[in-house]
């Protein structure tokens, strides 16, 4: 049986990210990132969900995602990893054999205040931060890139207007190093899931989103207390 989609409510906004297997190399010149964006605007023209921001790195890729129905993220994320995964196959010749990502795609739920900038900062910014270029909006493959140039090309997936106003002089605002502090706290939602906001909106988020019971049945899987019923061997949860 697969995996249940995750809990994605419309309105919320979602910060995306997948990775190569072993962080191999995905995307080696312009046609194969051209590609990938193709690929893309495609998912976002199959499935009701709008693109905040977006940044493709040589092996691996974020998105700022906001679905307009339920289920609508996953089901997009799903077609784009699975076609993008044929296709890369298909390209170099080697179908079928192995994995093309790490895994399902991780995500987390954005607060849609300056926690929301924040992260599209640091997705925005990403390149720089790796060292393949000294100002954002000088990668191609981002929105970054998209905003300083202004482009309409039909080929680029199209961005989706903000929930909150975007800040003037945006670009120059990237281009600031973010705080240790910032990146580490976007870096624990990576690795955990766990919502991106203000404290109270985090634990309301995280019980909406089902997380708090996700954690409780992997703590019970990896310490032996829960049965082949799914139940903890100390007997029914009470609450």
């Amino acid at each position: 049986m697969g995996r249940k989609p995750r809990i994605a409510p419309a309105g919320m906004v979602f910060h995306v990210l997948n990775r190569a297997n072993e962080r191999a190399r995905l995307f080696e010149g312009p046609a194969d990132y051209c590609a990938f964006e193709a690929i893309l605007r495609e998912s976002l023209e199959r499935e009701p969900v709008g693109l905040l921001a977006y940044c493709v790195m040589p092996n691996h890729f974020h998105l700022v995602l906001t679905p307009h129905a339920g289920g609508a993220m996953s089901a997009m994320m799903h077609w784009l990893g699975t076609t993008h995964a044929r296709r890369w196959r298909r390209h170099i010749g080697n179908v079928g054999n192995g994995h093309v990502y790490q895994g399902k795609f991780k995500s987390f739920a954005v607060q849609s205040d300056a926690h929301l900038l924040s992260v599209c900062r640091y997705v925005e910014r990403n390149p720089v931060a790796a060292g393949l270029v000294e100002r954002a909006e000088d990668w191609t493959w981002s929105s970054a890139g998209r905003r300083a140039r202004a482009t309409t090309k039909h080929e680029h997936p199209p961005l989706a207007p903000w929930p909150i106003p975007i800040p003037e002089g945006w670009l120059e605002l990237v281009n600031v190093p973010q705080t240790p502090a910032e990146r580490e706290s976007l870096r624990v939602s990576l690795r955990t899931g766990e919502p991106y906001g203000a404290p109270e909106w985090q634990r309301e988020t995280a019980e909406r989103l089902g997380i708090f019971d996700r954690r409780r049945r992997r703590s019970r899987r990896a310490t032996g207390h829960e049965t082949q019923s799914g139940q903890s061997s100390l007997g029914a949860d009470r609450r």
